[in-house]
């Protein structure tokens, strides 16, 4: 009951986004490596590139929702609870939910339609929206803008939203005149600014990889695509067990055994 806290709440929604994301490329991972099956269905490869991009997209939004959170809660103090309802952070998730789930819809739906021209080896354990237009061999004019604009919709757009967030709260912070409620205030940040940093870099660092790098080694494309998909979900949980002393406190009482009382 400790953690039925705002906070705690949004916690939970970006740890599912997080959870979603790494399960949606196991299987094509375990074809591979348990049964040596190395082709994909069209469905299925739609499936798991719909499923990458929302889930990416939705820690995207997450991380968006987080930092008003830390706006709200340090300048807004004294109304922090009243703004923060339960309801109305059950309507900020479900909006980032509708956001990122119907944002890859259109594209995908234009692309089931087109023709496929010829087989692709995938440099990636998954798969991509620029690399499935690659199959295509009909006019994507309407995809790759598509998927331009919701790129700069969602990748570009939450970034800046969120930097500007930051510099509305730090002039805020500084405005406090107790050095012990700057350092207070900047500690509550920090997780969150190392989330979004291990989420925007790996991003950025495959888009480069992708557009400036097309004849790199193919392992190149393979750890940026590995790095992108598996840094977020893997730092993540670590980041927020050690900043979180209610969180580390659950898990040291979970690990820690019991002693018996006789």
């Amino acid at each position: 009951t400790s953690l039925h806290k705002p906070m705690y709440r949004f916690l939970s929604m970006l740890a599912i986004t997080n959870l979603g994301l790494s399960l949606s490329t196991p299987p094509t991972v375990m074809s591979v490596f348990w049964v040596n099956y190395r082709e994909i269905s069209f469905d299925a490869c739609f499936a798991q590139l719909y499923f990458v991009h929302s889930f990416c997209f939705m820690e995207s939004s997450m991380l968006l929702a987080m930092v008003f959170h830390h706006y709200v809660a340090i300048c807004y103090m004294l109304r922090y609870s009243s703004i923060l309802t339960s309801a109305r952070i059950g309507r900020i998730g479900l909006a980032a939910l509708c956001r990122c789930l119907s944002g890859m819809l259109p594209s995908l739906f234009v692309l089931r339609r087109l023709p496929v021209c010829q087989s692709y080896v995938f440099s990636h354990s998954y798969f991509l929206h620029q690399e499935l237009i690659k199959l295509e061999c009909a006019d994507i004019t309407f995809s790759s803008m598509y998927g331009l604009a919701v790129v700069i919709f969602i990748v570009v757009l939450d970034p800046l939203l969120t930097l500007l967030s930051y510099i509305m709260t730090c002039k805020r912070v500084v405005s406090i005149t107790s050095q012990r409620e700057h350092l207070k205030a900047l500690n509550n940040c920090l997780s969150h600014i190392l989330a979004v940093l291990i989420l925007y870099i790996p991003m950025l660092g495959l888009s480069v990889v992708h557009w400036y790098g097309k004849h790199a080694s193919s392992l190149v494309h393979t750890i940026m695509a590995n790095i992108n998909l598996l840094v977020s979900p893997v730092l993540n949980p670590t980041i927020y067990s050690i900043e979180t002393k209610q969180i580390c406190r659950g898990i040291l009482k979970v690990l820690t055994p019991r002693k018996r009382t006789k």
